[in-house]
Protein backbone atom coordinates (compact mmCIF):
# COMPACT_ATOMS: atom_id res chain seq x y z
CA UNK A 1 0.00 0.00 0.00
CA UNK A 2 1.48 3.37 -0.94
CA UNK A 3 2.19 5.93 1.75
CA UNK A 4 1.77 9.66 1.38
CA UNK A 5 3.49 12.34 3.43
CA UNK A 6 3.65 16.01 4.14
CA UNK A 7 5.94 17.91 6.44
CA UNK A 8 4.96 20.50 8.99
CA UNK A 9 6.81 22.96 11.18
CA UNK A 10 6.22 22.53 14.89
CA UNK A 11 7.69 23.75 18.18
CA UNK A 12 9.61 20.44 18.30
CA UNK A 13 11.04 20.71 14.80
CA UNK A 14 9.95 19.54 11.36
CA UNK A 15 7.55 16.61 11.55
CA UNK A 16 6.86 14.23 8.68
CA UNK A 17 3.22 13.12 8.70
CA UNK A 18 2.54 9.83 6.89
CA UNK A 19 -0.80 8.34 5.84
CA UNK A 20 -2.31 5.75 3.56
CA UNK A 21 -5.88 5.38 2.35
CA UNK A 22 -6.92 3.92 5.74
CA UNK A 23 -5.63 6.67 8.00
CA UNK A 24 -2.63 8.36 9.58
CA UNK A 25 0.21 5.83 9.91
CA UNK A 26 3.16 7.84 11.15
CA UNK A 27 4.65 11.01 12.57
CA UNK A 28 8.39 11.01 12.18
CA UNK A 29 10.89 13.34 13.81
CA UNK A 30 13.24 15.54 11.84
CA UNK A 31 16.26 13.35 12.60
CA UNK A 32 14.36 10.07 13.00
CA UNK A 33 16.28 6.85 12.56
CA UNK A 34 15.17 5.03 9.37
CA UNK A 35 15.32 1.72 11.27
CA UNK A 36 12.67 2.85 13.78
CA UNK A 37 9.81 2.50 11.28
CA UNK A 38 9.33 0.61 8.03
CA UNK A 39 7.55 2.97 5.66
CA UNK A 40 8.39 2.32 2.02
CA UNK A 41 7.17 3.86 -1.21
CA UNK A 42 6.46 7.31 0.27
CA UNK A 43 5.18 10.07 -2.01
CA UNK A 44 4.64 13.69 -1.04
CA UNK A 45 1.02 14.89 -0.99
CA UNK A 46 0.50 18.25 0.72
CA UNK A 47 -3.29 18.06 0.34
CA UNK A 48 -4.25 14.57 1.52
CA UNK A 49 -7.21 14.94 3.94
CA UNK A 50 -5.73 12.66 6.65
CA UNK A 51 -2.48 14.64 6.57
CA UNK A 52 -4.19 18.03 6.61
CA UNK A 53 -6.39 16.99 9.54
CA UNK A 54 -3.38 15.65 11.46
CA UNK A 55 -1.50 18.90 10.88
CA UNK A 56 -4.44 20.97 12.10
CA UNK A 57 -4.94 18.87 15.23
CA UNK A 58 -1.20 18.87 16.01
CA UNK A 59 -1.10 22.67 15.67
CA UNK A 60 -4.06 22.91 18.04
CA UNK A 61 -2.31 20.53 20.47
CA UNK A 62 0.88 22.61 20.45
CA UNK A 63 -1.07 25.81 21.17
CA UNK A 64 -3.00 24.21 24.04
CA UNK A 65 -6.35 24.15 22.23
CA UNK A 66 -6.55 20.35 21.89
CA UNK A 67 -6.36 17.75 24.64
CA UNK A 68 -7.57 14.68 22.73
CA UNK A 69 -6.81 13.73 19.15
CA UNK A 70 -9.61 12.41 16.97
CA UNK A 71 -7.85 11.11 13.90
CA UNK A 72 -8.42 8.02 11.81
CA UNK A 73 -5.34 5.87 12.44
CA UNK A 74 -3.89 2.84 10.71
CA UNK A 75 -1.45 1.20 13.11
CA UNK A 76 1.23 -0.72 11.19
CA UNK A 77 3.18 -3.19 13.34
CA UNK A 78 3.12 -6.58 15.00
CA UNK A 79 0.08 -7.62 17.02
CA UNK A 80 2.03 -7.06 20.24
CA UNK A 81 3.15 -3.59 19.13
CA UNK A 82 -0.41 -2.66 18.17
CA UNK A 83 -1.63 -3.79 21.59
CA UNK A 84 0.95 -1.54 23.27
CA UNK A 85 0.15 1.40 20.98
CA UNK A 86 -3.58 0.97 21.66
CA UNK A 87 -2.75 1.13 25.38
CA UNK A 88 -0.83 4.37 24.79
CA UNK A 89 -3.95 5.87 23.24
CA UNK A 90 -5.78 5.36 26.56
CA UNK A 91 -3.35 7.45 28.66
CA UNK A 92 -5.21 10.65 29.53
CA UNK A 93 -3.84 14.06 28.60
CA UNK A 94 -1.52 15.37 31.32
CA UNK A 95 -0.97 11.97 32.93
CA UNK A 96 1.88 9.48 32.72
CA UNK A 97 2.26 5.72 33.01
CA UNK A 98 5.22 3.44 33.60
CA UNK A 99 6.27 0.63 31.28
CA UNK A 100 5.16 -1.81 33.97
CA UNK A 101 1.69 -0.25 34.10
CA UNK A 102 1.35 -0.58 30.32
CA UNK A 103 2.54 -4.22 30.47
CA UNK A 104 -0.07 -4.94 33.13
CA UNK A 105 -2.77 -3.11 31.15
CA UNK A 106 -2.20 -5.30 28.09
CA UNK A 107 -2.37 -8.45 30.22
CA UNK A 108 1.33 -9.29 30.12
CA UNK A 109 2.87 -7.90 33.34
CA UNK A 110 6.26 -9.54 32.74
CA UNK A 111 6.69 -7.92 29.30
CA UNK A 112 8.08 -4.62 30.62
CA UNK A 113 11.12 -4.65 28.32
CA UNK A 114 9.03 -5.70 25.32
CA UNK A 115 6.66 -2.83 26.07
CA UNK A 116 9.67 -0.50 26.11
CA UNK A 117 10.82 -1.85 22.74
CA UNK A 118 7.33 -1.47 21.24
CA UNK A 119 7.14 2.04 22.66
CA UNK A 120 10.42 2.84 20.92
CA UNK A 121 9.00 1.65 17.59
CA UNK A 122 5.79 3.67 17.94
CA UNK A 123 5.36 5.34 14.55
CA UNK A 124 2.65 7.72 15.79
CA UNK A 125 4.58 9.79 18.32
CA UNK A 126 2.53 12.50 20.03
CA UNK A 127 -0.80 11.03 18.77
CA UNK A 128 -0.17 7.62 20.42
CA UNK A 129 1.51 9.40 23.33
CA UNK A 130 4.64 7.38 24.07
CA UNK A 131 6.02 10.58 25.65
CA UNK A 132 3.59 9.89 28.51
CA UNK A 133 5.46 6.69 29.42
CA UNK A 134 8.18 7.25 31.98
CA UNK A 135 10.36 5.09 34.19
CA UNK A 136 8.92 3.51 37.33
CA UNK A 137 11.10 5.93 39.32
CA UNK A 138 9.34 8.90 37.68
CA UNK A 139 12.33 9.81 35.49
CA UNK A 140 12.18 10.41 31.77
CA UNK A 141 13.43 7.50 29.69
CA UNK A 142 14.28 7.07 26.01
CA UNK A 143 12.24 8.86 23.37
CA UNK A 144 12.74 8.93 19.60
CA UNK A 145 12.25 12.71 19.56
CA UNK A 146 14.83 13.17 22.33
CA UNK A 147 14.39 13.67 26.06
CA UNK A 148 14.18 17.48 25.75
CA UNK A 149 11.24 17.04 23.36
CA UNK A 150 9.63 14.53 25.73
CA UNK A 151 9.94 17.02 28.60
CA UNK A 152 8.53 19.78 26.39
CA UNK A 153 5.47 17.70 25.41
CA UNK A 154 4.82 16.73 29.03
CA UNK A 155 5.08 20.39 30.05
CA UNK A 156 2.48 21.36 27.41
CA UNK A 157 0.13 18.83 28.98
CA UNK A 158 0.88 19.44 32.64
CA UNK A 159 2.63 22.79 33.25
CA UNK A 160 2.61 22.30 37.04
CA UNK A 161 4.71 19.11 36.89
CA UNK A 162 8.42 19.48 36.23
CA UNK A 163 10.32 16.95 34.14
CA UNK A 164 14.04 17.25 33.56
CA UNK A 165 15.42 16.05 30.24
Amino acid sequence: MPYLYKTMKSPVGILKLIANDKGLTGILWENDSPERTSFTSITEDKNHPFLLEAEQQLNNYFTGKLKKFSLKLDLIGTEFQKKVWQALLTIPFGETRSYAQIAKQIGNPKAVRAVGAANGKNPLSIIAPCHRVIGANGKLTGFAGGLETKAFLLKIENPQRAFAA
